[in-house]
Order: C-alpha cells, then sequence, then structure tokens
C-alpha cells in the first residue's frame, strides 16, 4: 500500500513513528476529451488573454484576489518557507473523546494508519487504549500546507486517521432555503411513516451496494469495444396516481411487504422447512 505520508503521532509526551496510506480510492471512471473529427485528445494550453503569449511554468505565480482585477502576488518560495516552518510531520493529538459527539457532516477524508520502523509496541499500546476507553483521539496536523483537524480512531484492529473539517466551514443549516418550520403532521401519516420505516430497517451491509452508473457506463464501453449493440434496460417507472402523502406512505408500505415476506423465507433454514412437511405429512396420515 503506497505511503502518502510519513511522520509521528504524538500524545502527551509519547512520540509514535507513523505512516499514513489513503483509505479510500476514487473508482470513477475517466474519460477524456477529444476532437469529434479525428478523436485526437484536446490540449489545454495556458494562455495570458491580455498579452495573449503562451505561458511556461515559471511565468506563473499565485495571487489571492481582494477585489475585482486585484490582486496580492504569492511567489511559491513563501508558500514553501510557510510549509517548511509550520509542517512538523506530527500529528499531534490534544484532545480525546468519544465518537458520537462528532456530527458526520464534518468528517472528510480517511487514512489508515501504520507504525513506522521502531513503533509497534506504542501502536499498540495507543490502540488498545483507545478501544479500553471507548475514545477517539482529536488531533492537529498539516498536509499539502494545510493545516487540518483530524479524528484517530479504530477500525477493524487497524488505526485511522479521518480529517474533520474546522467549524468555519461547515455552512450554517439557516442559510438553507425552503427548510420548512415545525408544521403540524398529522398522527395517521407519521404512524405510517414509522411503519414504512420499521419495515425497510435493516443492519448495514456494504455489499448490497452497487454503483449502478458506473456499471451501466462500463457495459456500454466494452460493448463500444466489442462491436456489440448495447441495449439500455428500462428503469421500472415510478408509481403514478399518488394524489396524497397518506396514499404514498400506504403504497410504499405495501410495495415493500412481497421483499421482505421473500427475504423472511429466504432465511427459514432448510431444516426447518423439512420438519414442517414432515409434521403435515404426520397429521394427514393420521
Amino acid at each position: 500500500m503506497h505511503t502518502i505520508w510519513k511522520g509521528s503521532i504524538s500524545f502527551g509526551l509519547v512520540n509514535i513513528p507513523i505512516k499514513l496510506h489513503a483509505a479510500t480510492e476514487d473508482k470513477d471512471i475517466k474519460m477524456r476529451s477529444l476532437h469529434r473529427e479525428c478523436h485526437t485528445p484536446i490540449k489545454y494550453e495556458k494562455i495570458c488573454p491580455v498579452c495573449e503569449k503562451d505561458l511556461e511554468y515559471e511565468d506563473i505565480v499565485k495571487g489571492y484576489e481582494i477585489a475585482k482585477g486585484k490582486f496580492v502576488v504569492i511567489e511559491d518560495e513563501e508558500i514553501k518557507e510557510l510549509r517548511d516552518n509550520s509542517e512538523e510531520k506530527a500529528v499531534e493529538i490534544v484532545d480525546f473523546i468519544k465518537i458520537e459527539e462528532i456530527d458526520p457532516i464534518y468528517f472528510n477524508r480517511s487514512y489508515f494508519i501504520s507504525p513506522n520502523e521502531g513503533g509497534k509496541k506504542a501502536y499498540s499500546l495507543l490502540r488498545k487504549a483507545l478501544v479500553e476507553s471507548n475514545k477517539v483521539g482529536i488531533a492537529k496536523i498539516v498536509m499539502r500546507s494545510k493545516e487540518q483537524l483530524a479524528v484517530v480512531r479504530i477500525y477493524q484492529n487497524t488505526m485511522v486517521m479521518e480529517t474533520i473539517h474546522f467549524p468555519d466551514e461547515v455552512r450554517q443549516t439557516g442559510d438553507v432555503p425552503n427548510v420548512p418550520a415545525e408544521d403540524e403532521v398529522g398522527q395517521k401519516e407519521l404512524d405510517t411513516a414509522i411503519m414504512l420505516i420499521d419495515q425497510l430497517s435493516t443492519e448495514f451491509d456494504p455489499e448490497k451496494y452497487e454503483d449502478d452508473y458506473r456499471k451501466k457506463l462500463m457495459d456500454l464501453i466494452q460493448s463500444k469495444q466489442t462491436g456489440e449493440k448495447f441495449v439500455t434496460p428500462k428503469e421500472k417507472a415510478p408509481a403514478a396516481n399518488v394524489t396524497d402523502l397518506m396514499s404514498a406512505l400506504q403504497a410504499s408500505i405495501d410495495n415493500t411487504k412481497p421483499k421482505i415476506d421473500k427475504e423472511a423465507s429466504e432465511k427459514v433454514p432448510a431444516s426447518k422447512i423439512t420438519k414442517k412437511k414432515r409434521t403435515t405429512k404426520k397429521l394427514k396420515a393420521q
């Protein structure tokens, strides 16, 4: 597994040499933009529209726009100096809390943490301490020239670091348009909605969920590659003529019953079905 960062985790006076590895990977199907006529990949050039010149890498600087068309220019050397002064290559745990105290909206990216040379014992110590205390660490780390807040926790016997947003990076719900106030909800509608939720409730099994769009796109690519005719299966049309909320809820419950009954029958052990058949035959014989 590729290492993307090396440093240490520190809590108190304890330092653990570690490596970080990306815990997730992008499975999106990458496609390039082509010239329709000759299928040549399009080339994007850096051009100054005022000077009408093609620019090289050394001709380009970064700038922060303080007003329309007015910039403060920042040189690469200045950014490098800031990075060198602040990046101590340490994940500094500053607090320990319960994971339930963090709303999922704060979570950003996940990284696996592995011990570096000489760090296995201290790694095992922190891992066991987090499990026994049922706590997670809140840490600060500088990555890619940016200070980030992070959570250090345990996932399947491996330490994981989850970067999380700072509070001012999370937008306020009060700014979301058209969110209704606490409107009156009919008790019958509420009971039916809860009944529907109960019918659809299950244990989380990530293996049952697939990226249907990606699969269809891959099928399309493969069919065009082999010259086969690609047929897009028609999606089931949503139920029509639902006149009100209560009717929609009731129709949803009715639609989920066959699925639930089928899943329940599939979970019945074969031995119980055989036993039931034998009992029925015995009763008939009597």
